[in-house]
């Protein structure tokens, strides 16, 4: 398995040499490599089994630091980094060919952005490149949100993980761009939409699926447990399941079901905060895939907020579990 510590030094040295490291951030854990060299971006790749097609997105360390691998910061794009930089917040630019291909799956684009984690922040301050860091996890499992996670996915491929704690957002970053003047979110994420609209103005929402995605995080399945997850009215799904036999746990938003025993259930926000059920999110979901049980039954949460980004995951964690399963 990886070691973990918080040495940025030794960070560092691996970095320099084309490994991978596993960083916080104030979103999920990254898998990070030097952006700016091709080998490093391949063993991104090939150490989640990502399809080549979805790009990655470039972490650094200022916005004048952005100018060293892209061609320009659209005014309107430069508003949102000077206000939300460090943060949950990625812009989709221009990229200056220095930036390797199968960063941005060929396309004349490249996502970044600044993340809000000190302890990254400071490896960032030090390197001289920039790092490519998607979620440190299988593609299409639960990303991280503690480093042991990583640990438990990735520690057998990678040397290295710096433990900055349990992630603050616990939701990956919003991506967003312009489309003939226009601002598009292509993600929702970690940023709410209405604090990127009282900035700029009515913006669009562009997250449909994609298997030829313009920027990460538009593929249709992702974030999915490895167990079925069913997605509905959650009160009529525990009944059905408990009518066929069927062994299940249950992701609620707020109040839990009192037909379900207490450690077969895990709510998000028992007060019903959509912030925090953003945070709890991903380790709630690693929770019960761990459970004794055939399916995991869920809920919606309401379309506000950080609601639409949570919604968004739960729906792709759902899209492609096809499955009857059988009574025990």
């Amino acid at each position: 398995m990886a070691e973990i510590g918080q040495d940025i030094a030794k960070a560092k040295a691996f970095l320099e040499r084309g490994e991978l490291v596993g960083i916080p951030t104030e979103t999920v854990y990254g898998l990070a490599g030097n952006g700016l060299n091709p080998d490093a971006v391949a063993k991104i790749f090939a150490t989640k089994n990502r399809p080549d097609f979805d790009p990655l997105i470039i972490h650094t360390s200022s916005i004048e630091r952005v100018l060293d691998f892209t061609i320009e910061i659209p005014e309107i794009l430069r508003l949102l980094g000077e206000k939300f930089w460090p943060g949950p917040l990625t812009l989709l630019l221009s990229k200056k060919n220095i930036v390797p291909d199968l960063v941005t799956s060929g396309l004349d684009m490249v996502a970044v952005r600044i993340p809000d984690h000190s302890l990254s922040m400071d490896l960032l301050n030090i390197l001289d490149f920039p790092l490519a860091a998607p979620s440190a996890n299988p593609f299409g499992y639960i990303s991280p949100t503690k480093a042991s996670h990583v640990n438990d996915q990735l520690g057998d491929k990678i040397p290295y993980i710096l433990d900055g704690g349990p992630c603050e957002v616990g939701l990956e970053s919003t991506i967003v761009g312009v489309e003939n003047n226009e601002v598009v979110i292509y993600r929702l994420g970690g940023l709410d939409v209405k604090d990127i609209e009282a900035l700029v103005g009515n913006v669009k929402v562009r997250t449909q699926s994609s298997s030829n995605p313009k920027s990460p995080g538009m593929l249709k399945s992702h974030y999915a447990p490895q167990k079925p997850f069913i997605l509905g009215d959650l009160k009529t799904l525990i009944e059905e399941y408990q009518s066929k036999g069927i062994t299940f746990a249950v992701l609620s938003f707020g109040d839990g079901s009192r037909n379900v025993s207490t450690g077969k259930q895990v709510q998000l926000s028992p007060s019903g905060n959509l912030n925090e059920a953003a945070k709890n999110l991903f380790a709630s979901m690693r929770a019960l895939d761990t459970m004794d049980v055939s399916v995991i039954l869920s809920e919606l949460l309401p379309e506000q907020g950080l609601g639409r980004a949570v919604n968004d995951r739960l729906k792709r964690a759902a899209t492609t579990r096809d499955c009857n399963p059988t009574s025990d």
